[in-house]
């Protein structure tokens, strides 16, 4: 779920997996198949399989799906076979929260709103274990864990590729001078001897259709 351009879906195929990949961007769909995987344009919103798969497995995508985090749930659990598996990890809560911040700040000098620009869904561990289990899912782990990551090409270049909803929201322009003013923000938080890193969180877990 969220298979992007397909590179972690080959890893799944190489270890003997039958893979069918979906992804909302149809760019990112055809990459994927480009590359030898039978990858699909669907929404997790809009997914239609009953009681199909073995397994279900998302990594660093779950997060994006703010409109009905719960629908996107349970399409999975439908998806899944009875005892299926859902394996997935996603920005957990606190997640990147000073390059957040730094976004936010930034933006309301420009009278925008983060969360309405470009809202994201990093939920707490308590949170997403109750929302797995009104879906029908029997967990078997879970854990929140910061994850520290360095950014060899620095943050205005992370920016570029994964705030492309906040940049996308500045008049060409401002784009440049916006991604300046958040790395000056950021930077005492997120720099140190060796140079940018992200602060991120992620949310690892894995479930069961019970």
């Amino acid at each position: 779920m969220g298979c992007g351009n397909g590179t972690l879906t080959l890893k799944l195929m190489e270890r003997g997996a039958t893979v069918v990949g979906i992804d909302a961007s149809a760019d990112m769909v055809q990459a994927a198949c480009r590359k030898g995987v039978d990858a699909r344009t669907i929404s997790a919103y809009d997914l239609t399989f009953e009681n199909e798969f073995d397994a279900v497995f998302s990594n660093a995508a779950l997060h994006w799906m703010t409109d009905h985090p719960a629908k996107v749930l349970e399409n999975i659990a439908n998806a899944l076979k009875p005892g299926g598996r859902f394996v997935a990890e996603m920005g957990g809560e606190g997640n990147i929260a000073h390059i957040r911040e730094a976004e936010r700040q930034a933006l309301n000098r420009r009278n925008l709103d983060l969360e309405t620009v470009a809202p994201l869904f990093f939920p707490s561990k308590a949170q997403y274990q109750s929302m797995l289990e009104a879906a029908g899912f029997t967990i078997e782990q879970i854990e929140l864990f910061p994850r520290k990551t360095r950014l060899p090409d620095g943050l205005a270049n992370w920016l570029r590729v994964f705030s492309t909803a906040v940049l996308s929201s500045l008049p060409a322009d401002d784009v440049e001078p916006f991604i300046q003013e958040v790395e000056t923000l950021a930077r005492p938080y997120l720099t140190d001897d060796e140079g940018w890193f992200a602060d991120y969180v992620r949310l690892r877990f894995s479930a069961h259709k019970a």
